[in-house]
């Protein structure tokens, strides 16, 4: 049986040898974070080492990383009401934008009443001229804009919208769990207060993520209360090996991107002009600057569902735009936000490549798109 190639990178990322190796180590460790012993002070270690890497990987201070189970945890402790910058009020309201992940969409801790949408363009990028009519006038305001979108990879102008929710005086949360690792990402280069990461995403170990806050940033309440870790910002006792094996993830991650982006960047295009020539294949979001590694797609009368099991019989794996937690294909409420056709939008197939992605699993997939365009679309 020939190896299955996994274009599913978006989704979940393979654990990284070195993520891999710290974790081993720290399940040797028998200590408490928590306790003043040695073997207590030797787990708090790889503790705060993984929480310095990851304040200098995106520009923080190691005491604004909070760590929590995922990053959709991450997010539901950073829309709370209340938040405060260097100056201004507590924020009162909370505006998203229409392509959030389901996490921020929920809208955290913020009343229904109290949550406003952002429309985004055709090519699934936020609309800054509504963003400003929806400051305008109003009261403090958190906004939620990420800064990579995880189904069409359209980058989001984070920085411009964070000059314009600052001068209307509110806060910026960015959802950065898509961009660390295959982009740049610094939260004092785009002016974000806010910031979510997640491990699984860079090579990490799936069930750790964290919450990053700009320095001046207060009034984050944790979600769980008791003892008092991560400076009393999340209750429970820290989850050691998954936090090593996070700060190992994000060293290996950030050594490599410059090549490892360059070459998705190079194994994308391929792919994408690929698909493009079989059955008049459309690509989300190609007229605007996307991550390096995903491709959106559809083809007249492609239906996802039945897409995906044909990849995935062709020792592919595969996603469509959008999935819920019981494996069901569902229409794409970012295509929808965007303005597709609900059949269009529900025929959309995602291929996200990673840093072990080779030309030859590009060449799989094509002879596999091919084979599934001659059967599949067929009238």
């Amino acid at each position: 049986m020939p190896t299955r190639v996994y274009l599913d990178w978006n989704a979940t990322t393979p654990l990284r040898s070195e993520a891999r190796a710290a974790m081993v180590a720290a399940y040797d460790l028998v200590g408490n974070p928590s306790s003043v012993h040695a073997e207590g002070r030797e787990a708090r270690r790889l503790v705060e080492e993984a929480r310095s890497t990851l304040a200098s990987a995106v520009g923080a201070l190691p005491r604004n990383v909070v760590f929590t189970s995922a990053g959709t945890e991450a997010n539901a402790l950073a829309l709370s009401p209340g938040l405060r910058g260097p100056s201004g009020g507590p924020v009162e309201r909370l505006l998203v934008s229409a392509v959030e992940h389901a996490s921020v969409l929920a809208g955290g801790r913020f009343p229904a009443a109290k949550v406003g949408h952002i429309r985004v363009t055709r090519a699934g990028v936020v609309d800054l001229d509504h963003l400003k009519a929806l400051l305008k006038d109003g009261p403090p305001t958190l906004v939620s804009i990420m800064a990579a979108n995880n189904e069409t990879g359209a980058l989001q102008p984070v920085a411009e919208a964070a000059g314009i929710v600052h001068d209307a005086g509110g806060l910026l949360h960015v959802d950065a769990i898509q961009a660390l690792g295959k982009i740049a990402f610094n939260i004092n280069a785009v002016g974000a207060d806010l910031a979510t990461l997640s491990a699984h995403k860079i090579g990490g170990p799936k069930g750790i993520g964290a919450l990053v806050v700009a320095e001046g940033v207060s009034g984050v309440e944790p979600l769980l209360r008791g003892g008092g870790q991560e400076l009393n910002r999340r209750a429970g006792t820290e989850n050691v090996a998954g936090i090593a094996g996070f700060g190992a993830a994000v060293r290996a991650a950030l050594q490599a991107l410059p090549e490892d982006a360059k070459q998705m960047a190079t194994l994308r295009d391929r792919l994408e002009n690929g698909i493009r020539a079989i059955a008049g294949a459309t690509i989300f979001s190609d007229n605007t600057e996307r991550l390096p590694n995903t491709i959106l797609f559809t083809a007249p009368g492609l239906k996802a569902e039945t897409a995906v099991i044909g990849f995935d019989l062709e020792g592919i794996a595969v996603s469509s735009g959008s999935a819920c937690s019981s494996g069901k294909v569902q229409s794409s409420h970012v295509l929808s936000a965007m303005g597709f056709d609900p059949a269009v939008a529900q025929g959309a197939v995602r291929l996200s490549l990673g840093w072990s992605t080779e030309p030859d699993d590009i060449n799989r997939a094509l002879e596999a798109w091919r084979k599934l365009g001659n059967t599949l679309l067929r009238e």
